[in-house]
């Protein structure tokens, strides 16, 4: 099993971890032109309950 022989420097640590980063959620207009609220792609929007021009969910 592979082992470090140094320990590692608090700077190259850091650095390391600077390219660990999230990322922001990608969010769409819902395609119902009386809605236009931002939701996530390929789900039913949570304020009207459409999806693909289609009532999916009582709202």
């Amino acid at each position: 099993m592979a082992v470090p022989k140094r320990k590692m420097s608090r700077s190259n640590t850091r650095a390391r971890r600077s390219q660990w980063k999230a990322t922001a959620p990608t969010l769409a207009p819902c395609p119902n032109p009386a809605c236009r609220e931002l939701k996530p792609p390929h789900i039913a929007c949570p304020t009207c309950g459409q999806h693909d021009g289609r009532q999916v969910l009582a709202v």
